[in-house]
């Protein structure tokens, strides 16, 4: 029988010792990707205990038998390919999968103390320009914040550079809560679930959804010919000029921009955090739930009565068939305004039709396999109450471009989404330049 082994990332020998081959595979490889500080898909593999308990994925070994160990596939696959390891980074040879392969068929011998993450490269020989542009991007994020400590409870207001256009971001604590809705929930769908404990690190969130004044600043910069003054943020790559009207006549000033891609928002967290020199993404959906929640296990953040929805938000029943301002309804508990209803919300993660089980899941996220389906959450101003639950979720699917006349179909705009929105997030923990390579490029890697 073939035994599952507890995938422990644990291996610096000693002081003066050499390192054991494939330890540290994991360690110069893996770990900037899946350390205690940024664990992909859930998955630590500093400590023993960390990599005992997996990630979303599910195991990454399996003592005596290579392969099928998730780390040996995922090594095989070719590099730009979905889950392709190491994520961003030039591909492992022949000779460290060898090492790898031999490691686990003699038992992965480990020792005691944890891996230590080594010091980052710069302008590494292999590194594509999309990474070295984000090895740049993330030494300015660590400059600015040695200048400027910026405290994880306080709110703040981050100013659009060289506009008067700015976004509030308030503090979202660090915590644990089940994720998912029970079977007794009214409106529960089926991929609500199995429901599962969740640990959150703390983070900054959008106040109100990204609106057309902040997002017209990145989307039209092409278009008007506009150059950034910050060279980081003028080489990031931005969207091409847009083929219709995207506000659709809804109204632009005050309004929540819509209609963009997952890649188009991440890009646009990416343009601005190379203007302001702090990191922003699109949040997890273990984190926009959780944010959504705000200390609530019920159906809404305010309760299981559909009818507090008009304190609320925008839906079917009172938004005049068209979105609203931002922010013109009252918050949750946590100071978000519109987490139910007005658009529906981008999230960082693939969507899979039901979350990873097997005990308490720390800061997941599901990397998607494919460019469809990904996960948007929130509900919109054309949505039924059940749409607008915390634990709501909506797969993307090819339809949202049915208008797009362009052929291959744009990387930029969902033409059918006139309900599809996002705000960000800003992570208190700094993740590793891969990471954020990751993050920024998920929706484009596997076009």
């Amino acid at each position: 029988m073939v035994r599952l082994l507890p995938l422990v990332a644990a291996g610096i020998v000693g002081a003066g010792a050499q390192q054991e081959p494939a330890l540290r595979l994991l360690t110069e490889r893996c770990l900037p990707c899946h350390s205690n500080a940024s664990p992909l898909g859930g998955l630590s593999l500093e400590t023993r205990d960390a990599a005992v308990r997996g990630g979303a994925g599910g195991p990454s070994i399996l003592l005596g038998d290579p392969p099928a160990s998730g780390l040996v596939q995922r090594m095989r696959l070719p590099q730009g390919t979905p889950g392709a390891m190491p994520p961003g980074g030039p591909p492992g040879t022949t000779e460290e999968l060898a090492e790898l392969i031999a490691w686990i068929e003699a038992g992965a011998p480990w020792g005691n103390e944890p891996l230590a993450t080594p010091p980052e490269r710069t302008g590494a020989a292999g590194d594509s320009a999309e990474l070295q542009l984000v090895r740049e991007i993330r030494a300015l994020v660590v400059a600015q914040s040695r200048r400027e400590p910026a405290s994880p409870a306080a709110a703040y207001d981050e100013r659009v550079p060289g506009t008067d256009v700015s976004l509030r971001m308030v503090p979202i604590p660090a915590g644990e809560f089940t994720m998912g809705t029970p079977a007794s929930e009214a409106g529960r769908a089926p991929d609500e679930g199995p429901q599962v404990r969740v640990v959150v690190d703390g983070f900054w969130m959008g106040a109100r959804e990204v609106g057309w004044d902040a997002f017209r600043q990145f989307m039209l910069r092409e278009a008007a010919g506009r150059k950034d003054p910050e060279r980081l943020a003028d080489a990031v790559s931005s969207p091409t000029p847009p083929y219709m009207e995207m506000s659709f006549g809804m109204g632009i000033t005050g309004y929540p921009a819509i209609s963009m891609t997952q890649h188009a928002a991440s890009k646009y967290a990416q343009w601005l955090t190379a203007k302001t020199g702090r990191y922003y993404r699109l949040p997890t959906e273990a984190e926009w739930e959780y944010a959504c929640r705000a200390g609530s296990q019920l159906a809404f953040s305010f309760g299981s009565d559909p009818a507090g929805l008009e304190q609320v938000a925008w839906y079917w029943e009172n938004s005049g068939g068209q979105y609203q301002p931002l922010g013109s309804k009252q918050p949750n508990a946590w100071g978000l305004h519109d987490m139910h209803g007005n658009v529906w919300e981008w999230t960082l993660d693939g969507y899979k039709q039901e979350y990873a089980g097997g005990g308490a899941l720390s800061n997941p996220w599901v990397r998607a396999d494919a460019l469809y389906p990904r996960v948007v959450r929130g509900g919109s101003w054309m949505d039924d109450a059940p749409a607008l639950r915390c634990g709501a979720r909506r797969p993307s699917t090819p339809d949202w471009k049915m208008q797009d006349p362009q052929l291959p179909k744009s990387i930029w705009y969902h033409t059918d989404a006139q309900w599809l929105g996002f705000r960000l997030v800003r992570p208190s923990k700094l993740p590793s330049a891969e990471q954020m390579h990751a993050h920024w490029n998920s929706a484009s890697a596997v076009r």
